[in-house]
């Protein structure tokens, strides 16, 4: 039993879908999942864990940012033996191309965060995705004629940022999105030999102006999760 998730032993999958949103969590589960149960609620960051067309799935909360986001992974990693994490969550279009509802695949993410910078000590780590996951995401998305979009994102600190000069500087070298957990995830995955992916769902669009409203969230979010349960299943 970990300090900020508290399941029991064998009550989590190897198998684990990270939203951000606890309350989506619980959504992906009561929606997706047969005989789905809540194995915690410390901290109301909701985790659940079912079965998705005979195979065992867990989904857990993580919360808003990098940095609770990886109490969270560590957790599911280094006490409950997590092999697959995938983020299921909501980005804002950096490109006009990068369309509110599209769905953004990270292959890999960059990070205003200190986090890698203090880990090793000044010297540049590139946090990347599993090919295998990213492959097969890519796949089922383009059978389905999801738009989609594979590239990097950035992974800020900051939701209101003192520096709108920064989006420019990202756009000229390929960036795709901005969120808050990306590079975090795919760091940790690396550090204890997982498998890991992001997929974003573009809420808003920096460039037009366009976002989606709460309720448009939750109908557009549902493309990306059977994307990934297909894929986590396959």
């Amino acid at each position: 039993m970990s300090i900020h998730i508290g399941a029991a032993p064998g009550q989590i999958s190897d198998t684990v879908l990270l939203p951000g949103d606890p309350l989506r969590a619980e959504w992906i589960a009561t929606t997706y999942l047969e005989d789905a149960v809540c194995y915690s609620k410390v901290r109301n960051m909701l985790g659940f864990t079912g079965t998705y067309r005979g195979h065992r799935i867990s989904v857990q909360g993580t919360g808003m940012g990098q940095p609770s986001l990886a109490i969270y992974v560590h957790e599911l990693l280094a006490e409950y033996g997590a092999q697959t994490l995938v983020r299921v969550g909501s980005c804002g279009g950096l490109l006009e191309t990068v369309k509110v509802r599209d769905i953004v695949v990270a292959m890999s993410g960059c990070t205003d965060s200190s986090l890698n910078e203090l880990r090793f000590e000044g010297f540049d780590f590139a946090p990347t995705a599993d090919f295998s996951l990213v492959r097969g995401y890519v796949e089922r998305a383009e059978a389905a004629a999801v738009p989609h979009h594979v590239g990097q994102i950035f992974s800020t600190d900051a939701f209101y940022h003192d520096r709108p000069e920064l989006r420019e500087r990202l756009t000229q070298y390929g960036v795709l999105a901005i969120e808050m957990e990306t590079s975090a995830l795919y760091t940790l995955a690396a550090k204890f030999g997982a498998r890991a992916l992001s997929v974003n769902t573009v809420s808003d669009n920096l460039v037009t102006g366009e976002a989606l409203s709460s309720e448009e969230r939750e109908r557009s979010f549902a493309d990306m999760v059977e994307l990934t349960l297909a894929t986590v299943t396959a």
